[in-house]
């Protein structure tokens, strides 16, 4: 059946727009339309296009030998040429050609590509459906091949005036439209409090006390998280009202259909007042990058539903292990898929969020419900102690397990007494572990623990939580932890824009590095984001407040986060382009180790260093995509495109970083990605972007995973860990 429909697409005629972009792409390409027109079939066609470009890439002798595999380190691609990387994806397309892909993006349909044949039934025939994405992308390629197109990266200055464009969240303007936002938002909560529309036995007004005592009492309120998780909004009409009934039609039908699609909507006050209502001059989408994480897109409604988890690992059948080859306790607490690390989700408040983030990548779990805002109904059940121990166990009887991630939902979710419970459980099986070791030989010790990081957003979303009763609680734990050789403690957060560093945020991370935990943060790279400038401009206000930077994150997921995908391409033109500006000198690469370590004065060395070489930001972060099954990467090669223009990339592991050893046996990863860079590129358009900027975006079809930075590497133990993998089988063993 889809092979009669794969057939009958090579039928369908091109459109008018196709037409002309073929035409354009023939009349620069004389050699190119003598190969399509003197072939009697596509066979013939890819013998000529190779005869033509195999040689050229010959030219380059380390570019050979990257492209045949022989070579494949950072050395020999840094001596790629910019026509080299059009020459290897020609000939990626022609090795590949007719190779057909399970797309989750159209429900699991095969994807086939062929690139050279549908120029060739184009040229030919006028047919083969190829619809004008793939023909820009097409002649954007032979441009870069031909020399027409060079690699024109920015200078620093012009780097620096894309970051300017974008104000943050300290700025005196910015503080000033935010508190008008809460005013308002504070009004209209009087209002419906007044009749009845709005009510909550915690928060009541004393008879008779006129308005104006009313609204002190709520700015009093505002300062506490607890008031905003309460009066979290959970409708569109009332989100629009908090915003004055200022969002749009189009918008208002799209939020309509996710409140009747089952979406979960939760957005709390504090974080609505960061959004634009009066749009100032200076700031004309500024706010864009926060405004689409709480706005649903038609497509997450359209495929809310049927989402196939993005993790293959979060795919867990009793009795099996996962896709990476660990077994796991027969509960939903446990994720992993490195040898060394592995991720807790509690069973209490900290199962849900301060938000609900668009392009969330438990959104599967969300549609599962296995994630949710019922918050009275998240307490943790009397037998969640018992569990936790069993859970423990788990970590205390691995031999490599040396990093605990507490996460959810959000860690910062849970109570100050639900974290304190959870982060005495994870010392008690600390030191178990390391009691138990000292009975054991010399190569057979297991791994101890020597991290434990907590992720969060609620720094961003709600920095109120941030109070001097759980700041107690972190130093406490740091302070035995630190004791039994555990040695780097780390708050994960997720600051998505410079406009959500607020003076709460700040006085936030202030908190958090006095209790001795190190801040860093994990950017979703999504369209706005992505926009030129912007993830530079962050980095830097995050310095400026002791945020390291940690990942960039190309957004994973199908369909339904494409609104919010930023092609990969857009990742490797960032981290290769603007992210070059705070490039760290190498002298000073033994100077960071430790600067994890010592929270309390990173603030101070972060400008030293930031000063003393002229850097705006300290370019700490990795960008990479996380991959199913395989972990976090940017090793890819662009193997293919679709009719529609999407690209279809085959990814390798980051060889950087251990992996579990059933990556051996698995197979490359293929990504076939949400949308067609013509189509990022107008959505850019649409966002007041002049697309001229983005030039060369086409041309990045190579992606190299960064080496991570020292400071993020685990200490070293007096002793050697034994090779044994416990809680592993491998593939070949399920089937002895």
């Amino acid at each position: 059946m889809q092979m009669n429909k794969l057939s009958y697409l090579d039928q369908i005629a091109i459109t008018v727009r196709a037409h002309k972009l073929l035409k354009e792409l023939l009349k620069e390409n004389p050699r190119l339309e003598e190969i399509m027109r003197s072939s009697r079939n596509e066979t013939e066609a890819i013998h000529g296009v190779r005869e033509w470009v195999e040689p050229e890439l010959r030219r380059n002798p380390a570019a050979w030998q990257f492209y045949t595999g022989k070579k494949h380190d950072h050395q020999t691609f840094q001596q790629l040429k910019w026509k080299d990387y059009a020459a290897i994806r020609l000939l990626d397309y022609i090795d590949h050609a007719g190779e057909k892909y399970v797309d989750q993006n159209i429900g699991g349909e095969i994807a086939v590509t062929n690139p050279i044949k549908m120029i060739w039934l184009a040229v030919n025939f006028g047919t083969g459906g190829a619809k004008p994405g793939f023909f820009k992308d097409m002649l954007q390629l032979f441009r870069q091949f031909t020399g027409r197109t060079r690699k024109n990266e920015p200078n620093p200055q012009k780097t620096a005036e894309w970051m300017a464009r974008f104000p943050a969240g300290l700025d005196p303007r910015i503080i000033r439209l935010r508190e008008e936002n809460r005013d308002r938002i504070i009004h209209v909560f009087l209002d419906k409090m007044e009749t009845g529309e709005i009510s909550d036995p915690r928060y009541q007004f004393a008879a008779d006390i006129p308005r104006s005592e009313r609204f002190a009492q709520m700015l009093e309120w505002w300062k506490t998280s607890h008031f905003h998780l309460r009066m979290a909004v959970r409708s569109p009409e009332l989100l629009n009202e908090m915003l004055g009934n200022s969002l749009d039609p189009d918008t208002m039908k799209v939020l309509h259909n996710a409140y009747e699609a089952g979406i979960p909507f939760f957005v709390n006050p504090y974080y609505l007042s960061l959004l634009h209502v009066r749009v100032p001059y200076f700031a004309i989408g500024a706010d864009l990058a926060i405004r689409y994480y709480i706005l649903y897109s038609q497509q997450l409604v359209d495929e809310f539903g049927k989402i196939e988890a993005w993790e293959k690992e979060d795919k867990v059948e009793p009795g099996k292990p996962n896709a990476a080859g660990w077994f796991l306790p027969p509960y939903n607490n446990i994720h992993r898929r490195y040898p060394e690390v592995a991720i807790l989700i509690p069973d209490t408040t900290g199962r849900a969020c301060g938000g609900l983030c668009t392009s969330c990548q438990r959104m599967y779990d969300f549609q599962r419900g296995n994630l949710n805002f019922n918050l009275d109904k998240l307490e943790p059940k009397v037998t969640w102690k018992d569990k936790l121990k069993e859970l423990m166990d788990y970590f205390e009887n691995d031999s490599q397990l040396r990093d605990i991630l507490i996460t959810g939902g959000d860690a910062l979710m849970s109570s100050d007494s639900q974290l304190r419970d959870i982060l005495n459980a994870v010392y008690d099986m600390a030191v178990r572990k390391m009691e138990a070791n000292r009975n054991r030989p010399e190569g057979e010790k297991y791994a101890e623990i020597v991290r434990v990081r907590l992720g969060t957003r609620l720094p961003v979303y709600l920095p109120q939580r941030i109070t001097p009763e759980l700041v107690a609680v972190l130093r406490e734990f740091r302070e035995k932890a630190y004791q039994i050789g555990i040695r780097q403690f780390v708050v994960q957060t997720h600051f998505q824009s410079p406009m959500e560093v607020t003076p709460e945020a700040a006085r936030g991370i202030k908190l958090l590095l006095s209790a001795g935990w190190a801040v860093t943060n994990q950017l979703v790279f999504t369209v706005a984001s992505s926009r030129r400038g912007h993830s530079a401009k962050l980095r830097k206000v995050l310095n400026d407040i002791g945020v390291l930077t940690y990942y960039t994150f190309t957004v994973k997921g199908y369909m339904e986060n494409s609104f919010n995908f930023a092609p990969n391409s857009r990742a490797v033109q960032e981290q290769l382009e603007e992210k070059q500006l705070g490039r760290i000198p190498e002298v000073l690469h033994d100077e960071i180790k430790d600067l994890t370590e010592h929270p309390d004065l990173i603030v101070e060395k972060i400008n030293t260093m930031r000063n003393y070489f002229e850097l705006p930001f300290l370019a700490t972060d990795r960008n990479v995509l996380n991959l199913p099954g395989v972990g976090k990467s940017l090793t890819f090669r662009v193997i293919g495109i679709t009719r529609y223009g999407r690209r279809i990339l085959e990814f390798d592991h980051d060889n950087t970083r251990r992996h579990s050893p059933a990556v051996k046996e698995m197979e490359k990863v293929i990504i076939i990605e949400s949308k067609s860079i013509s189509e990022y590129l107008e959505q850019l358009q649409e966002m007041g972007e002049d697309i001229t900027e983005y030039e060369g975006i086409y041309g990045y079809s190579i992606g190299q995973t960064e080496p991570r930075m020292a400071m993020y590497g685990y200490p070293e133990y007096d002793y050697q860990v034994t090779r044994e993998f416990t809680n592993l089988v491998m593939e070949q063993e399920i089937h002895e």
